[in-house]
């Protein structure tokens, strides 16, 4: 789950590779053809200029991008040739106003690389990929246009900007610095040699993680082997081997996590350890497979060299300087500091699941392929609850309507009207005005929700139009999801963990969606990495909030509402298996921090040996609990745009647990609490201080303790 939006084009394709990352996951192109059938050449007619998919094909890519490169080059090149002495406006404002063709066909394809994409449009994007980075590299190492903006920062004080244009003047002039701005000929031309090889190695690891999920797919062949599964998941497994051609066997899709959602359900072990190990050891080149291990030894080097020639120890100081943690101790500190508390509750976890795997007859130590499997069955016996009988309540349009749009609706006012007469990419997009309480239009929300083969795993939230004053644009948002999809005629009956995402994404939605800023470069998301993620964290809990669970999670075929001791079990059994679930994610948050800490001489020669001593380092060796992400597959980090950033998730968690509990103490789920939340922080975006404004919203600091109150680490319940 995670944030995809750009901020401007030439605002988010910086010096940082953090930042170029993000760009390059969703970039795409296409072959030649005539400006006047192009779509992109012009502003879209359809409202607030949503994206004319019926219009679009894939060939109109690469004249869109070639064309909107050329266009902000000399949009750029007019800015920093101009002989009047800089002013903010002809030289920072001007910038903001660039590239808006070039903006208008990447926010296509900064999702549909990643949402909906095909052989064609990943050729393409491996084409477009280092011509991108180099048309940012040529604005940043640009030193007429940056000679305008630090005579503009050195007498900031003397030019009566107010705050939000006072924040872009330091932003850009930052951002200028870190992209090698003051290097010497020679350092600029390895940052971009630098740059350029990177787009190209980010692109192809993406390119490698669908490969992989088609590759590792796990073909079964008789439905005795599925016991454990819901008739629905065997009839979709059937259907999806039909369609690769496997007529009377099984298919299992494996997600781009180390555990799978069916280890949950599937009774026979052999099949569990089969499905486990599909997920586990993939993109190790394992007989004759695919293989990302040198591309992200490579990526990790490039970070390195460059993160030095720019000033820094290592790629991880570099990319935490602008972020609210600052630094890496300040990560590490953080970090290390659950680990104690962390490994006690895995212990008594642990033992919960061995007595468990006992009542079965099994004397083996808890392997990885157990973990899911057994705990299921110990929260089941704990608190009551069959899986398959939770899922029958929690049916997806109920879900998206009457759970995360009723939500929506009570903190904010705010509804939402499907639409069927706008284009989409997909026949399973849906299309949603938004509108305020009073009436106005707020923006348009797409949701992408199912699964499929030409999506890469994961759930993310990004903008096909910002909003910004100074452009007149409101916003069009969209959230990409990755549900199973039922087989032809059966209901989307959805894991409680899949309708928690549904929350999560929206708080990213709405943080586009109430955007209130002038510039866009400061629009919605565009805040650090380790404060995106607390608008979206911060709605999950509302998800099990007993008035909003009343409310959506109703019988698919009875229409009765979810029992209240069923509900109450729900409530209760939240904390279940927190200590599995932090153990996962700190892993990989720690091996992430380790691979960025290195200088390019400590690069190791063995991938997995790397992550079992970074692991050992820091006393995270539990046998039966992987990482979330191996390396290999470590989508964030090496095409995600998360490196050295992926402690941000649990970062922003202690923002979104202490804003929960303080809105809970204030009255809880209301307008008013809405308002503060809409005012203070979701339509601000990046024009303060995140931190500033954090403090204006809570009047206050935020307390850790609820963090660990809400991952049930600190022996209390919520």
């Amino acid at each position: 789950m995670c944030n995809q939006k750009q901020r401007k084009p030439y605002m988010k394709r910086i010096l940082s590779a953090t930042i170029i990352l993000i760009s390059l996951i969703f970039i795409s192109c296409a072959e030649n053809d005539s400006m006047t059938e192009n779509p992109f050449f012009e502003k879209s007619e359809l409202p607030l200029e949503a994206p004319q998919f019926d219009a679009i094909n894939d060939d109109h890519y690469l004249p869109a991008l070639l064309e909107g490169i050329g266009i902000e080059k000399d949009e750029i090149g007019t800015i920093a040739d101009n002989t009047e002495p800089p002013t903010f406006d002809n030289t920072i404002v001007a910038m903001e106003k660039t590239g808006a063709l070039l903006n208008r066909v990447q926010s296509v394809f900064f999702n549909m690389t990643s949402a909906h994409t095909n052989q064609k449009i990943q050729e393409i994007q491996a084409e477009i990929a280092p011509k991108l980075a180099a048309h940012s590299d040529d604005i940043y190492l640009n030193r007429a246009l940056f000679e305008r903006v630090e005579t503009l920062y050195n007498k900031k004080d003397e030019l009566g900007l107010d705050p939000e244009s006072l924040k872009l003047l330091d932003d850009t002039y930052r951002d200028f610095i870190r992209a090698g701005a003051k290097l010497s000929e020679s350092g600029q031309k390895r940052v971009r040699e630098i740059n350029e090889r990177l787009s190209s190695l980010t692109t192809e690891f993406q390119e490698k993680l669908l490969e992989m999920t088609r590759e590792r797919s796990v073909l079964i062949d008789t439905e005795d082997e599925l016991e454990g599964l819901s008739s629905d998941r065997i009839r979709a497994a059937k259907q999806a081997a039909e369609e690769q051609g496997h007529e009377g066997k099984y298919l299992l899709s494996i997600t781009n996590t180390t555990r799978q959602p069916v280890l949950t359900s599937l009774k026979r072990r052999d099949v569990r350890e089969k499905v486990w190990k599909a997920s586990a050891y993939r993109g190790v080149g394992e007989n004759g497979g695919v293989n990302t291990q040198p591309l992200l030894l490579e990526m990790v080097k490039l970070r390195s060299e460059r993160a030095q020639l720019l000033g820094y120890e290592n790629y991880a100081t570099y990319a935490l300087d602008p972020q609210t943690a600052e630094n890496p101790g300040n990560v590490l500190d953080m970090l290390t500091g659950l680990i104690d508390p962390l490994n006690r509750n895995v212990k008594t976890e642990t033992q919960s699941i061995r007595d468990m795997m006992r009542k079965d007859g099994i004397q083996d130590e808890v392997q990885a392929w157990d973990w899911q499997y057994y705990a299921e069955k110990v929260r089941s016996e704990k608190y009551d609850i069959d899986e398959n009988e939770v899922r029958a309540y929690f049916e997806l349009d109920r879900v998206l309507k009457d759970g995360v749009f009723y939500t929506m609706n009570r903190l904010f006012g705010i509804t939402f009207e499907e639409r069927t007469d706008l284009p989409v990419y997909h026949p399973d997009v849906r299309v949603f005005d938004v509108y305020n309480e009073d009436g106005s239009r707020l923006g348009l929300f797409y949701g992408d929700f199912f699964a499929r083969d030409s999506k890469r795993g994961g759930a993310w939230m990004s903008s096909y139009v910002s909003q910004s004053h100074l452009l007149d644009k409101k916003p069009v948002i969209v959230n990409v999801l990755n549900i199973p999809k039922p087989a032809a005629g059966e209901p989307a009956l959805i894991s409680f963990d899949n309708a928690t995402t549904l929350f999560h994404e929206m708080g990213h939605a709405v943080h586009g969606l109430f955007s209130d800023v002038k510039y866009p470069s400061q629009s919605g998301t565009s805040v650090p990495r380790d404060y995106v993620e607390f608008p979206s964290t911060f709605q999950e809990d509302w998800a099990i909030h007993p008035e909003v669970l009343a409310n959506y999670a109703v019988h698919y075929e009875t229409g009765e509402t979810i029992p209240q001791d069923l509900l109450n079990k729900l409530i209760e059994a939240r904390e279940f298996n927190q200590g599995f679930d932090t153990y996962e994610y700190l892993a990989s948050t720690l091996v992430d921090m380790q691979w960025h800490l290195l200088n390019e001489s400590e690069l190791p020669e063995n991938v997995s040996e790397f992550e079992r001593e970074t692991l050992s380092s820091f006393g995270l060796t539990h046998p039966a609990i992987p990482p979330r992400y191996k390396s290999p597959y470590f989508a964030h980090i090496f095409s995600g745009g998360y490196s050295a950033n992926y402690y941000s998730y649990i970062w922003s968690e202690i923002l979104a647990a202490d804003a929960f509990a303080f809105m809970r103490e204030n009255g809880g789920l209301n307008r008013e609490n809405g308002e503060m939340l809409r005012t203070h922080i979701l339509s601000k975006g990046g024009s303060q201080r995140p931190m500033d404004l954090y403090y204006n919203f809570r009047n206050g600091e935020p307390e850790v303790k609820n963090l660990l109150e809400r991952r049930g680490l600190a022996g209390k319940k919520l």
